[in-house]
């Protein structure tokens, strides 16, 4: 018996700068995962990540990472998602400094 499809959204990594990033329902790539297009059919998920995967200009390594419906958009489900959702962790650049400043 094969399992049921969970939500998903599609992320990638921006080629020149390495951000993490989601595909938008808009077809933006954005840095927020709340603003990522919560994806609830498994055909459609396909068809998305297809569509990041043919941007090989602007993304990299584009897959589809389990999500949930949250108040404010999309929110992760697996540590490894939300660990991405803070940005660099090496030291504070990127969304890690937007935020400190």
């Amino acid at each position: 018996m094969s399992r049921q499809f969970t939500p998903k959204v599609v992320t990638a990594n921006r080629l020149r700068e390495g951000d993490v990033v989601y595909l938008t329902a808009d077809d933006r790539w954005t840095q927020k995962h709340s603003e990522a297009e919560l994806i609830e059919d498994e055909a459609h998920a396909q068809m998305r990540l297809l569509h990041a995967t043919a941007q090989k200009l602007y993304v990299v390594g584009p897959y589809l990472a389990d999500a949930k419906p949250g108040p404010n958009g999309p929110e992760p489900t697996h540590f490894r998602e939300e660990f991405r959702t803070r940005g660099p962790s090496n030291y504070n650049h990127g969304k890690q400094a937007d935020l400190a400043g």
